[in-house]
């Protein structure tokens, strides 16, 4: 009996079927999720939040590497399921939860400290999650998740590529993003259309790329690098101008505005004709303390 077939069955048993709207892939390979378990570098002493539980393909490997598992699960379908099976480690608590709406700071107290997260992410919720893990980056330790391939690739993109864009840059100013693996779509129940890939995501602010930034306003920068890449295709001068980073003098004042935006582009050392792609993290800074005043 192959995995695929053994994850129907399980699933037929309990007349579940995977759900769209919580865009569901099933991992069906035990030696995959294994494999994935070994580069999350799991130690015994770790206390793991899973988000995602789905059936339990990662919980079990994970619940035999470290001390505890706190899983999320949105869909109470599969909190069913693993309360009629009780199939579950007795270190694994099971939560029905929506990670999107989660407490950090509970999640934070439950896991005893810097949370650390393994996931089967859905596709779906890629963006509005990893901006959450940045929102609470000083509650994280890591996060070791499955993304979307072109998700993965926007994360560790390059200045200059059509990749790099407001997550790059976000979360290279308080982590340091590692591709750890590549999976291919028959891993999967059902089936991507595309592969999948699992980074590591480590928030040490102590890298010696960050200990170097000069100190900023956190919420200024996101603005700015929000503002920036608003519309790629226009230079900062034009994205900029719009995106209400500057006192404002009058809404029908916009050529001040623009001109004191340029002045302010210019005392960070950039071209006003640069365009958001071309721009590293120090510029974004740069940019952040010249608007800041």
């Amino acid at each position: 009996m192959t995995a695929i077939h053994n994850t129907r069955s399980s699933l037929e048993k309990h007349n579940l079927t995977p759900k769209k709207r919580f865009g569901q892939n099933f991992l069906v390979h035990t030696g995959t999720a294994e494999a994935i378990v070994h580069a999350g570098r799991i130690t015994s002493d770790d206390i793991i939040l899973e988000v995602g539980v789905g059936l339990g393909a990662l919980t079990r490997p994970l619940a035999r590497a470290a001390r505890q598992v706190i899983g999320l699960e949105i869909d109470s379908g599969l909190i069913r399921y693993h309360q009629d099976e009780a199939d579950l480690p007795e270190n694994v608590t099971l939560i029905h939860q929506d990670v999107l709406k989660a407490d950090f700071i509970a999640l934070y107290e439950q896991c005893q400290g810097p949370i650390k997260i393994m996931a089967n992410l859905p596709y779906s919720i890629s963006n509005p999650f990893l901006f959450k893990l940045i929102e609470n980056q000083e509650k994280m330790a890591w996060a070791t998740i499955m993304l979307q391939k072109e998700v993965a690739d926007r994360l560790t993109a390059q200045p200059g590529t059509k990749q790099y864009g407001v997550p790059t840059v976000l979360l290279s100013a308080c982590a340091t993003v590692t591709r750890l693996l590549t999976l291919k779509p028959a891993e999967f129940h059902p089936r991507p259309k595309i592969d999948s890939v699992v980074v590591r995501i480590d928030f040490d602010r102590q890298t010696e790329r960050i200990k170097a930034l000069p100190e900023y306003d956190h919420a200024l920068l996101h603005r700015v690098v929000r503002g920036a890449f608003s519309q790629r295709r226009k230079t900062l001068l034009n994205t900029l101008s719009s995106s209400k980073l500057l006192p404002m003098i009058g809404e029908e004042d916009k050529a001040t505005i623009k001109q004191l935006t340029e002045a302010a582009i210019c005392k960070a050392g950039i071209a006003p004709t640069a365009r958001a792609e071309d721009l590293t993290l120090e510029d974004f800074v740069q940019l952040t303390l010249a608007f800041a005043g």
